[in-house]
């Protein structure tokens, strides 16, 4: 088994006054060849917007995008007529496909908005654009939010892939088997949790290969994204 740690402030800054964030992976003017993404997973974002201000719109194309909200609400609109607020709790996912125009604000003029924007590359190309957004109730341990097959209720990804969320209290524990020939990574959303033994607190990430076997451990209330990759 290897495990590849990335912590919280070794991650790419960005700062355009408006907009504060925190590469994970290469991204904008952030390049780093060591940290050009996990498999199929290219992008994760720690975004902190203004009250008032937000992302213009503009254009993608051949990409599973997720945003998931952790304070505050994103105002979104895009070329497909859609117009929503996506609140904490749910996940969006735009496949981008031919193409597809967005706009992303913060909704509140007073309030911050933190999220994270998730980029996963699709293993079919130029589908017709989609879009998806769903609360997931909170339950504890790992719950599937988006993969291949939709199952469970869970999102469509156009990738082998599969997103968890793990909601861990204090000395709770969860598992996933997975084949060794897979990669997983791990992002904490809040508090403090261990990987394989190995400790992560909010902001950290971690890259396990070569494993059939991901035992999670909450340190304290805490959150995590867990990605299953090709």
């Amino acid at each position: 088994m290897t495990v590849n740690i990335r912590r919280s402030d070794e991650r790419g800054p960005a700062d355009f006054g408006w907009l504060k964030s925190r590469h994970s992976f290469s991204f904008g003017s952030y390049y780093d060849p060591e940290h050009m993404g996990v498999s199929a997973l290219r992008v994760i974002n720690d975004d902190q917007v203004e009250p008032g201000t937000g992302f213009g719109s503009h254009s993608h194309r051949n990409m599973e995008i997720i945003s998931y909200v952790k304070r505050g609400v994103i105002e979104h609109r895009d070329s497909m007529g859609n117009t929503q607020q996506l609140p904490p709790g749910e996940f969006q996912l735009m496949s981008a496909g031919t193409g597809i125009t967005h706009s992303e604000y913060n909704a509140s003029r007073t309030e911050p908005l933190e999220f994270l924007q998730i980029w996963i590359e699709p293993d079919v190309m130029d589908i017709e654009p989609g879009y998806q957004q769903k609360r997931f109730e909170p339950a504890p341990g790992l719950q599937l939010v988006a993969s291949p097959g939709a199952a469970n209720g869970s999102l469509k990804l156009h990738q082998d892939a599969k997103l968890y969320r793990a909601l861990l209290a204090e000395d709770q524990r969860a598992t996933l088997d997975v084949a060794d020939t897979r990669s997983v990574y791990v992002h904490v959303v809040r508090g403090e949790i261990t990987v394989n033994g190995i400790s992560l607190q909010e902001g950290d990430g971690a890259t396990a290969t070569q494993t059939t076997r991901i035992e999670l451990a909450g340190k304290d209330d805490s959150e995590a994204l867990l990605f299953d990759l090709p």
